[in-house]
């Protein structure tokens, strides 16, 4: 994608083991908070978060007089420890919930700007066509860290598929399952390989950005989809605690809030990403 380094999964396992992690392959790697005299280096899942950004990028950062520069990562670890570290100036790829329980368990200080989009999880299947025609004993992939897997519990318990301990929050497990009627078996898999997984479990719950890279339509192909409504998992540009007042910061949340980028979202992906502003 234009002037944008895409990293490999294989590469991004590599560096995120390691928590001073630096863009790799960057010719910016210098660029961080520290430099706000040149371009903003901003950290995105590829799809819609790239999309969107280069639609900024293309179409609206010049005239707003911003140089903007787009990291792609495959991964939602990467980008928090890019951003924590300096090596990109912020990101752009989570919501609240995944973003409050990575600050606590990695001791990282980054903190949402403005949000932008929804991306609805759904539940796929190459194997079934609705969720009741899952099979006693099915096989289900579900996102393997802690806050998307709770996220995909909750939606197969609000469709009536299974029965969720009362009051679990956003640690729920499979061991917080207390009615199961279809006896399902639970696969835990990075986010990223759910999509990959359709062909070999009967069905995925699978982030919507994952999906839409994978082809899928959330609004056309889910079995049951979360619903838009006060859904708390919007998307949003995310910093470094202290990077908010950037001017270029600022610049940026203007333009991905603005009437054009609304247009853009509701033209390009018909549903599948709603705007949350």
């Amino acid at each position: 994608m234009r002037n944008t380094a895409k990293l490999t999964t294989a590469v991004l396992a590599a560096g995120a083991l390691t928590f001073g992690l630096t863009a790799c392959g960057s010719d910016n790697d210098s660029a961080g908070s520290t430099d706000k005299s040149g371009p903003l280096v901003v950290a995105a899942s590829p799809v819609p978060h790239a999309e969107i950004l280069n639609y900024v990028k293309d179409n609206l950062a010049k005239k707003a007089g911003l140089d903007l520069e787009v990291k792609e990562f495959t991964d939602y670890v990467t980008p928090n420890t890019a951003t924590e570290d300096g090596s990109v100036d912020a990101n752009y790829f989570q919501n609240q919930p995944y973003l409050d329980d990575f600050n606590k368990k990695n001791g990282t200080h980054i903190v949402p700007v403005v949000t932008v989009h929804l991306e609805p999880l759904g539940l796929y299947s190459h194997k079934v066509k609705s969720a009741d025609a899952l099979k006693s004993g099915a096989t289900v992939a579900v996102p393997n860290d802690s806050v998307n897997e709770a996220r995909a519990l909750k939606l197969l318990a609000a469709n009536g598929i299974i029965t969720l301990k009362d009051g679990v929050g956003n640690e729920a497990t499979p061991a917080d399952i207390t009615k199961n009627p279809k006896n399902l078996k639970f696969k835990e898999l990075e986010a990223a390989q759910t999509p990959r997984s359709l062909d070999d479990v009967d069905a995925a719950v699978i982030n919507g950005n994952y999906a839409i890279e994978a082809d899928l339509s959330p609004a056309k192909d889910a079995l049951v989809l979360e619903s838009a409504t006060d859904n708390p998992y919007g998307n949003f540009l995310a910093v470094k605690d202290g990077n908010e007042d950037d001017p270029r910061v600022k610049k940026l949340a203007k333009l991905l809030t603005s009437d054009e980028v609304k247009k853009f979202i509701e033209d390009k992906y018909d549903g599948s990403v709603i705007p949350s502003f």
